[in-house]
């Protein structure tokens, strides 16, 4: 069996080696998670429910060398880890512990159709056997193992295949649940590339892929030749509206933490600006000195750096040829716009003026720290090219008039939409967080957020007396009368509504 090396982005120094399983050592994990799966179903939702308290215990009483995981496989800062990466997973436990026998619970349903009339109808959600996570490299606890937790809480079991470039965190989560009395194979890692990945589409009930809009293609393809349901978390090019009464002092803090945090590698990160013309020399002022004081550098050290590394090397060259672009079309760059020399993987937090949708960098995904801003002479223009992107994912609005701001945020095509703040959608799970057009397929929080890990079921009882039912009528023509009659009346409700 072939090895992959994981490097820190940090340092390039190889700090661990993992295997690259085939499609046969693929096979075998699905196979021990088919066999352990109706147990931990039977389990029961307070029975998966306590394993879940006693995993979230863990993960607080072990932040320290999670955090260090983290940071040495990506290259974040320790408060990147800490606050976008611990606190969710612990977030995450608690509430799909406490929400999931309430999103998953039984529902009773009534209806007017008189052929059920007396009849018990329900809903059920069943877990649908064995889900594949298939993990992106920004955020390996939040976005890969995340979606792991209301998974397994519906009672499925879970084979996790984490980028090949950050996959020790997803390793570690595998020793927490093992201490935390989780049945051996009921959540599993699959390390590997992407023909370890496509093993996995080939074999599980269904797949929950976070990653580029034209990997998620091709897993919906190779979905969609099995008729397995499959949910896509894709890429994104948020945009941020300035209108010209918002605070520009709380709108270009936003701009910068939320463009620059985790290095701009963040699926809703601000990509792009648009400031109405009264207000524009200020902010792009503000914003300019903002950046340019940021830290940057390796930040395993609590408060030693605002932005960290790069994780996956060929963002380096995108970003590179973004900026080129946008140069040689009449962009500006006013802040950073180089790569650091030496050791790891960095790129200066950059800003860029005179641009427009000509340029990439303005339409295309870049998910780096860069933050490319544009003047524009209203609102109806900010709305018009913000929306004109294959991508709708998040975007965020800055007004003062809080009404206002709402009534902008309704005409933004994106699965989310902040007013005066940004991202902080994904932080509350009772929110769903999906994407619209280029985006994305279904959404992670919420109730659909773990009934998609399930399949409904209608289960119809019968009282034991076939003499009422319609159905058992023998073709008389007393019978032939009587459900006229009966069609009549209902005929007679539905005038009178």
């Amino acid at each position: 069996m072939t090895s992959i090396e994981v490097q820190s982005p940090a340092t390039g120094e190889v700090i661990a080696q993992v295997p690259d399983l085939g499609a046969d050592e693929v096979r075998a994990l699905v196979e021990r998670a088919r066999q352990v799966q109706p147990g931990w179903e039977r389990l029961g939702f307070d029975g998966r429910a306590r394993l879940m308290l006693r995993a979230q215990k863990w993960l607080l009483d072990h932040r320290e060398r999670v955090i260090e995981t983290i940071v040495a496989e990506t290259g974040k800062t320790y408060e990147d880890a800490q606050i976008a990466e611990v606190a969710y997973g612990a977030h995450a436990f608690g509430f799909w512990a406490k929400q999931a026998p309430r999103y998953l619970a039984d529902e009773k349903v009534s209806s007017a159709q008189l052929f059920v009339k007396g009849k018990k109808l329900l809903v059920r959600w069943r877990p649908l056997g064995v889900i594949g996570v298939i993990g992106p490299w920004n955020y390996p606890l939040t976005n890969s193992f995340g979606d792991c937790i209301p998974a397994l809480m519906a009672g499925n079991a879970v084979i996790l295949k984490p980028s090949e470039v950050t996959p020790l965190t997803s390793m570690l989560m595998a020793e927490c649940l093992r201490e935390c009395g989780f049945p051996e194979g009921v959540y599993q890692v699959a390390t590997g590339r992407g023909e370890t990945g496509r093993a996995l589409v080939d074999l599980v009930d269904m797949v929950m892929f976070t990653g580029s809009t034209a990997t998620g293609r091709k897993i919906a393809v190779q979905a969609a030749e099995r008729l397995i349901p499959c949910a896509l978390e894709l890429g994104g090019k948020d945009p941020m509206i300035v209108l010209r009464d918002a605070d520009l002092e709380r709108a270009a803090n936003a701009a910068v933490y939320y463009s620059m945090q985790n290095s701009g590698q963040t699926c809703i990160s601000i990509e792009r600006a648009y400031v109405e013309a009264p207000v524009y020399d200020e902010f792009v002022a503000k914003v300019t000195a903002k950046v340019a004081a940021l830290r940057q550098g390796p930040g395993g050290v609590p408060g030693t750096a605002d932005v960290g590394a790069m994780t996956f090397p060929p963002q380096l060259e995108l970003i590179e040829e973004q900026l080129a672009d946008a140069v040689a079309k009449g962009a500006t760059v006013i802040a950073g716009g180089h790569r650091r020399e030496g050791a790891g993987l960095f790129f200066e937090p950059t800003v860029l003026v005179d641009v427009d949708h000509t340029m990439d960098a303005m339409t295309q995904e870049t998910f780096g720290p860069t933050l490319p801003i544009m003047k524009v002479a209203d609102e109806e223009e900010a709305i018009r090219l913000a929306n004109d992107s294959i991508y709708g994912l998040g975007g965020s609005v800055f007004t003062k008039d809080l009404d206002h701001g709402e009534a902008v945020a309704r005409r933004i095509h994106s699965g989310a939409v902040c007013v005066n703040d940004a991202m902080v959608n994904y932080t509350a799970l009772e929110l769903p967080m999906g994407g619209a057009k280029q985006s994305g397929l279904g959404a992670r929080h919420g109730a659909g957020g773990i009934r998609k890990f399930c399949e409904a079921q209608t289960i119809v009882v019968s009282r034991n007396f076939p003499k009422r039912d319609l159905h058992m009528f023998p073709n008389t023509a007393a019978n032939t009368r009587r459900i006229g009659k009966l069609l009549q009346l209902l005929h007679g409700r539905g005038k009178r509504r």
